[in-house]
């Protein structure tokens, strides 16, 4: 089954679909390993594994489905890709879609910030009109040549317009054809319940640790009407902090030794990077 129509058949479940941010490929892994049943390419990962960098919109369109694809390509999940403002206009947009599209992604997410965009839980975000975003919305949907690619509208109109200038323009969204809502950063639970009552289509919830929305149990928000919750920032945080403290007690031990305690063992390793599929490959195409 595509995994486009994979992630649709979730989406209209009664559970809430969980799912993990990954900034790259072996995070990925990690998630569908511990079952998870998708996966979500944040944004804000990629533009601090992959250059170092804040997001702020400084990753192009290539460069973020290069790393959609890589994705892809590492899981046998649905993988739902962050694609930023779309990178430009409606036009823009539609080779945005096409492209993730064939990076073989099962959903694209594009919100309504002014470029360069910034984190969904920083100061200082600006968004484009409502008629500008429904037009891209519009683009996006005509531009897919799968029909079951989940469009994600995501509106950043919260943090600077308040809580009703974004239900009016996610609903705008979801009339010009967009699949799952995303109203980013609500700032407390009473929002949150405005948000999932407002719509006829799947909403998203975004937890992200040390943010301005309300970090619920999974539960709580089901209970509440989300049908999928994403956390974005939760594996790269842990990575930056187990490597800083990694680091820090090499430089002062002068060993990793005592460390090992808090490392993957050398062949759970290989086993999650599927060494032992590729010794197979070896065994029977290589002569």
């Amino acid at each position: 089954m595509k995994k486009t129509t994979v992630l649709r058949q979730l989406l209209a479940g009664k559970s809430i679909i969980v799912t993990p941010g990954a900034h790259d490929a072996l995070t990925a892994k990690i998630i569908e390993k511990t079952g998870f049943p998708a996966v979500y390419m944040t944004g804000y990962g990629q533009a601090a594994s992959h250059l170092g960098k804040p997001d702020v919109g400084l990753l192009t369109m290539t460069e973020m489905v290069a790393r959609a694809a890589n994705i892809v390509e590492a899981v046998s999940i649905p993988v739902i890709a962050d694609a930023d403002t779309g990178f430009g206009n409606a036009v823009n947009v539609m080779r945005t879609v096409r492209e993730y599209e064939k990076a073989g992604v099962a959903a694209v997410q594009l919100e309504d910030q002014v470029a360069p965009k910034k984190c969904g839980h920083m100061t200082g975000r600006q968004v484009v009109s409502k008629e500008e975003m429904v037009g891209k919305i519009k683009a996006a949907v005509d531009a897919r040549r799968d029909e079951d690619l989940v469009i994600i509208a995501r509106t950043d109109a919260r943090t600077v317009h308040g809580i009703n200038e974004a239900l009016d323009r996610a609903k705008a969204y979801e009339e010009a054809g967009a699949d799952l809502l995303f109203v980013e950063s609500p700032e407390s639970v009473e929002e949150m319940k405005l948000i999932t009552s407002s719509f006829n289509v799947p909403v998203l919830a975004n937890m992200v640790e040390g943010g301005r929305t309300p970090l619920l149990l999974n539960q709580e928000l089901e209970k509440i009407g989300y049908n999928i919750v994403i956390y974005p920032t939760a594996s790269t945080y842990s990575v930056c902090l187990a490597v800083s403290r990694l680091m820090q007690n090499l430089k002062q031990t002068g060993t990793t030794a005592g460390m090992m305690d808090e490392m993957i063992k050398f062949t759970e390793f290989n086993e999650l990077i599927g060494l032992p599929q590729i010794r197979e490959f070896e065994r029977v195409y290589v002569k």
